[in-house]
């Protein structure tokens, strides 16, 4: 079925904007567990068919995520021994190849689909992001959504943090207050986002760290929680205006190297002063 689907799938992904990896099997000599054609395609969090499953596509998965995870756009080609050495006994020759079909993008999840929400996923749309867009109401998503979004109605927006993959982008701009306290505090959990804003005001910030530091976050994990959130140089506060402003700041987070959570320009201890914002407030 996937042979005959595949460009299906893969269509599909790029509407999404989700990253992938194709694996084919190029050429195999003797015993194998598929024959040469035979294809993969691998996402961050799942894969579509099988190249015959056991160590061979386990080491398959591991190059394809990797490739992902690190962004590149080259094609691998590797060749496999299935013997003793790989865990499998089928004594064949497999070669496999590994190749980038789909632009590999920043996970930004974004919660809350207000004004400024709405706004700013359309700038994102031309930038390389993909995006997982959660709210609790369904009738606040536009009917069409930009290239590169996706929407997740949900009644338990903070729940949907623990799947999310390692080093996504956050933004955290719902309707309500307690809902991102909620929020922020499961991120911060995580401890692996590559950027984590929140909307709001400087009050709302010192209100915040106020209500974490009770529930036992040091100052070090409040010093990855940018709020306010934009470009210090933009002061309106329309919504365009606003989204214009964050996007530039999400701009200049991927543009940074990759460090590990706090080693970065994590240096303040209250994490305003880092990154000198307006107050935009919800």
């Amino acid at each position: 079925m996937f042979k005959d689907n595949w460009i299906q799938v893969l269509a599909e992904l790029e509407r999404k904007g989700e990253p992938c990896v194709l694996v084919t099997v190029v050429e195999h000599k003797g015993s194998t567990p598929r024959d040469s054609g035979t294809k993969m395609l691998v996402t961050e969090q799942g894969c579509y068919a099988t190249i015959g499953g056991g160590h061979l596509e386990y080491k398959a998965l591991k190059l394809a995520r990797d490739m992902l995870l690190q962004g590149e756009q080259q094609m691998k080609v590797e060749r496999f021994n299935l013997g003793a050495s790989l865990g499998q006994c089928c004594g064949g020759m497999a070669t496999i190849m590994l190749e980038p079909v789909v632009r590999a993008r920043h996970h930004l999840v974004l919660f809350g689909a207000g004004h400024v929400a709405k706004a700013l996923v359309h700038i994102l749309a031309t930038l390389p992001f993909r995006i997982t867009w959660i709210d609790e109401r369904e009738d606040e998503f536009p009917t069409e959504l930009p290239a590169g979004a996706s929407k997740l109605v949900s009644d338990d927006p903070v729940a949907e943090i623990d799947g999310q993959p390692a080093g996504s982008f956050y933004l955290v701009m719902t309707h309500n207050h307690q809902l991102d306290l909620e929020l922020c505090a499961r991120i911060l959990k995580r401890g692996d986002a590559r950027y984590f804003g929140v909307i709001g005001s400087r009050t709302k910030r010192k209100r915040f760290d106020y209500k974490l530091k009770e529930r036992g976050f040091d100052e070090a994990a409040l010093a990855r929680m940018i709020c306010p959130i934009g470009l210090p140089e933009v002061i309106g506060k329309h919504p365009a205006e606003i989204a214009v402003s964050v996007a530039g700041e999400l701009i200049g987070a991927y543009q940074q190297p990759v460090t590990a959570p706090g080693t970065a320009a994590d240096t303040q201890a209250d994490g305003t002063e880092s990154v000198p914002s307006p107050s935009y407030q919800v």
